[in-house]
Parts: structure tokens; sequence; C-alpha cells
């Protein structure tokens, strides 16, 4: 703004600071204040705060001291919060919560972030684990926790993120991942193996070891095979041999091994189709109840 001879330079009001920030008290006496009354106590806000009695209330005094009121009443073996002492807190509190949380947000915007997942030990091993470098490729600032357990977990305590487990579809206590279908594997060369003993359609089953879940519960050890052969017409059939294992990692292992005929579960085991470590010997499939 021109006057006469005499330019006058003003600051645009978007720009105007609203108050001094010379004016306002430091950080360490707003913390101190805080304490103080929140606890109505110098001596517990010390306690809190790591310092003595004395430097609180001296930190006090010199905040009501620059601000020209006094905050607290000071009464015998008590402290009460004046009017002035009331708006303070008000708005210290919220100053300073607020400090808190733009922190915990810069923080997080450049710290690792974890998530913590449990699964199957089958689940961990054949689906998740090859799928962990394209993971890690698309999420770098991402730290994974796996914990491969058959154990229920209690999620909010064991501070668990995602929980994949097998189930009924119709369950509906959790979000549909994909449906599982089943139907026999073995490795490549186990129908070439004897001619004695063909693979050649499901009845031929009963000359071959089965690979099986051991699960203590089940009154078959085929326990897993049931679905698929009853659905088969084979439902009563009794196996030559039987190898029970407690992971499912274990069976499909075998199964490439060439120690017997496993049942096979996609999408677990595509990559071992896709690559022929593993081979269907015979074309029906199943889609189980479970996903």
């Amino acid at each position: 703004m021109r006057s006469g001879n005499v330019t006058v330079a003003t600051t645009p009001p978007d720009l105007a600071v609203p108050a001094r920030r010379a004016d306002m008290p430091r950080l360490e006496l707003l913390r101190s204040f805080e304490a103080a009354s929140r606890h109505l106590s110098f001596t517990r806000a010390a306690d809190e705060l790591a310092l003595t009695q004395s430097a609180v209330s001296r930190q006090i005094a010199q905040m009501e001291e620059g601000l020209g009121v006094p905050l607290f009443e000071r009464r015998h073996r008590a402290l009460v919060l004046t009017p002035a002492g009331e708006v303070m807190q008000r708005a210290v509190v919220d100053c300073l919560q607020r400090l808190v949380d733009a922190t915990a947000t810069v923080r997080a915007s450049v710290a690792p972030r974890q998530v913590a997942v449990t699964t199957t030990p089958g689940f961990a091993s054949l689906w998740l684990i090859p799928r962990l470098a394209r993971f890690g490729a698309d999420h770098p600032q991402v730290d994974l926790r796996v914990s491969a357990t058959f154990e229920l977990m209690d999620l909010e305590r064991s501070r668990i993120d995602v929980a994949v487990r097998f189930c009924k579809m119709s369950d509906g206590e959790g979000e549909p991942l994909f449906a599982e279908t089943v139907f026999p594997v073995c490795a490549p060369q186990l129908p070439l193996r004897d001619a004695a003993r063909p693979l050649a359609e499901p009845a031929d089953l009963v000359h071959h070891t089965l690979l099986a879940m051991d699960v203590p519960q089940a009154k078959l050890p085929t326990a897993d095979w049931t679905p698929w052969l009853r659905i088969m017409g084979l439902g009563e059939m009794r196996s030559q041999n039987m190898l029970l294992f407690s992971h499912y990692g274990d069976i499909v292992a075998a199964a490439v091994a060439g120690h017997g005929v496993a049942i096979g579960r996609l999408p677990l085991i595509d990559e071992y189709l896709a690559d022929g470590r593993l081979v269907a010997p015979f074309e029906s499939r199943n889609t189980s109840e479970r996903g």
C-alpha cells in the first residue's frame, strides 16, 4: 500500500500469524501443566514425568507468570483449577493429543507395518510361501509374521490380523478365499512302475499305498479320502497299505517321491500339476464342502 512517498508492506490475510508463537508457553511447561491438572497434584505429576516435585512447581509458576494469571488454587494438601486453568487445560489436552496422533501417523508412514497371519502348515508351505516373493515385491513396507498351526487361536489376544482355515463354505464366519477341488494324485512314474498293479481306474487304488492325514479322532485311517471314495462308490474300500502323516505338506512330498497316491487339493498343488511333479491318474474330481 502506498501513502504519499511511503510504501507500507502488508501481509495477505491468509498468511497472517493469528498469535505470536513466542508468547506461547514452552512444550515442557505445557506437559507439566497437563499432568498436574489431570492429577491435581504436583507430586504425582512429577512422578509421571520423572521430575522432582519442585521442578514441576517451578514450571507451573513460570507458565502462570507468562500468562499473567494463576492456573491453580493452592489449598492445604489440594490443588484446584482456576477458571483460567480450566480453559488452558482443555486447550492443552487437545493440543498434546493432536501432537501424539500426528507423531503416530508420521511414524507409521515410514516404519514397516507388520501383518500377522495364522494358517495350517499345509496351506503355509504349499500356497502361501511360494507367493511371498511376489507379495514382498508388491508390498515392501509390510513385514509378515506367519504362524503355521492347527491350533485355533484367539486372534485379538495373539495379535493376529488374518486367519486362514479350511471350513465348510456355508459356515458364514469368514470371507471365502476359494473353493477346494479334490482328486487322487501321484508321481508320474507310479502308474508305470508295476504292470501287475495298474492305476487305470479308481478301484485299482486297493492295490496301492494311500497317503493320508493322521487324524486321531477319525473312525477310519482314510478319513481325508472318504468323501472322494464315497462319490466313486468305493466307500468301503480298504487299501493294501497306508502311510499316515500329520502335515499335508509331507503327504505331497511323499507323493512326489513316488511312495503312494495322495488326495490332491486344489489350489494347494496347482504348481505341482503344472510342472509335472504330480499327475492325476483319473479324470474324476470332486468339489469339496470345504473352502
